[in-house]
């Protein structure tokens, strides 16, 4: 209520301003709807620019052409937009590797923004569209079925560990000696080496299978008892990752905590060449397409995969399966529903993606180690889809993008924004006049407040937007109009006569 008042107060300041130069709201309602819809951001905008150049921040060039885009898009009609928008997204991501190998050059192609400075790097944009892939499995199970899943770790390091077995001199010292298809090889290396492309498929497959294998005993439970037992096995993933070597287990799985390394990289080899394919990611070395950005690029098309299966999934009978269990499974079961197989298929699909994403993670980092499978990983990534929105596609991988940025750069950022201005300048110095005190202290270090912020986060968002940045539409509609079904024993009956 409050926040009704105040935007109602703001409202009628406004039109007390516009009715001074003689433009009262009755004349601006007989207006054409698309004038009303144009005019406001345009102002908005002018009045923008106007402040950054009167407090000596001129609006970048590629700012502006930004925000025309999105003008643009905002003016186009709703059934438009719907298509329009993502395409949009989609070609600006996929030419963002291009301006920022001409802002590396010297040429003035980015724009930076306040307090978070500088755009993501490459390496960023990387991790952002692996961890948007495992966002996008995780909503499977969360914002489609319902289940809460605090173990989705356990499906990333199954697949990041798959991807090391069938891509590395791992079995080396077991006799392995298999070689198919796989680029970047010497000659004479031990191990088992596949082609990187199947070894994503095989990872998936596995991880799909592990899923089916965890899910099978624990989907008999519900709410707390499920987010219980799941934890449990995310937390049962991470000790097998740094105990089953030789010392642990009699035989090495894992390697332990040196972890394992090298994985072969990706690449289309020599055949495949000779039509424009990139042989060997890691030959790459131009200024335009090198290794970061094939593998930004490969990781968004899987990443489209991702949502294009997640889609169809959704608006099959399985995802309405899906959807009426998070509903009410009661209901569902009642309506002939097998609640244990569907929830078992969202428990595999969520999987099969978790694995792909880890996979495509060890193969760009060139290494599996177990230090990169921690319980906080799963709840980083179910953040993401409380953030985004559950059940919304679109809303998930803003989420995770959102905080993948604020995890490898944007707090670092801000730390160093905050150190450099002279509140900052002053505690830092202060601190490092004396000796006896270390260097950080007294000095703001976003990155060792990262869990806290990110809590925040979570907090204001379920206070002021529960249905996330972008709710799913279902969501959206229960949130702000609610469900008006009676509790039937709160029904009164009629008196009798």
């Amino acid at each position: 209520m409050a926040r009704l008042h105040i935007r109602r107060r703001v409202r009628q300041g406004i039109w007390r301003v516009l009715g001074a130069v003689e433009l009262d709201q009755d004349r601006w309602r007989r207006q054409p709807e698309l004038v009303q819809r144009a005019v406001p951001p345009v102002v908005i905008a002018l009045i923008v620019i106007l402040l950054g150049w009167l407090i000596g921040i001129p609006p970048h060039p590629t700012l502006v052409v930004l925000l025309a885009i999105t003008y643009v898009l905002y003016l186009l009609p709703r059934h438009i937009r719907r298509y329009a928008a993502p395409i949009t997204v989609l070609v600006l991501a996929v030419l963002y590797p291009l301006a920022w190998a001409n802002e590396q050059s010297g040429q003035n192609w980015l724009f930076e923004v306040p307090v978070f400075k500088a755009l993501p790097t490459m390496d960023t944009m990387v991790v952002m569209a692996i961890f948007a892939m495992m966002a996008v499995g995780l909503n499977i199970v969360v914002g489609y079925a319902g289940l809460l899943d605090l173990g989705y770790v356990a499906f990333y390091a199954l697949g990041a560990y798959a991807g090391a077995w069938f891509a590395s001199p791992h079995w080396e010292e077991y006799g392995g000696n298999f070689s198919l298809g796989a680029v970047g090889v010497p000659p004479g290396l031990g191990g088992i080496h596949i082609s990187i492309w199947a070894v994503l498929l095989i990872a998936a497959v596995i991880t799909a299978a592990g899923g089916v294998f965890i899910g099978l005993p624990t989907l008999r439970l519900r709410g707390d008892y499920l987010a219980i037992v799941t934890l449990g096995f995310g937390e049962i993933i991470q000790v097998i990752a740094r105990n089953a070597d030789k010392t642990g287990l009699g035989f090495n799985l894992t390697n332990g905590p040196p972890g394992i390394n090298p994985i072969d990289p990706p690449g289309f080899g020599n055949t495949l060449s000779n039509i424009g394919l990139p042989a060997n990611f890691l030959e790459e070395t131009g200024k335009y397409v090198n290794f970061v950005s094939l593998f930004y690029w490969s990781g968004l098309a899987l990443l489209l995969i991702t949502v294009f299966c997640s889609l169809r999934m959704r608006d099959s009978r399985l995802g309405r399966a899906w959807i009426a269990i998070r509903e009410d499974e009661v209901a569902a079961a009642a309506m002939g529903i097998p609640l244990m197989r569907t929830k078992t298929w969202a428990y595999a699909s969520g999987a099969f993606f978790g694995g792909v994403a880890g996979a495509w993670f060890a193969s760009f980092k060139q290494g599996v180690f177990p230090d990169d499978f921690i319980f906080t990983i799963s709840v980083f990534i179910l953040c993401m889809v409380i953030l985004g929105g559950m059940g919304n596609v679109w809303g998930v991988i803003t989420g995770a993008a959102l905080l993948t940025y604020l995890n490898q750069e944007g707090l670092s950022n801000v730390a160093g924004w905050w150190n450099e201005k002279d509140w900052g300048a002053f505690q830092c110095n202060a601190v490092n006049a004396d000796p006896t005190k270390p260097i950080s202290a007294g000095c703001l270090n976003a990155p060792l407040l990262s869990f806290g912020i990110y809590g925040l986060i979570i907090v204001l968002i379920m206070l002021f937007r529960p249905g996330g940045l972008i709710p799913e539409e279902r969501r959206k509609l229960e949130i702000e109009e609610g469900v008006h079904d009676e509790p039937l024993m709160d029904v009164r009956h009629a008196p009798e006569e």
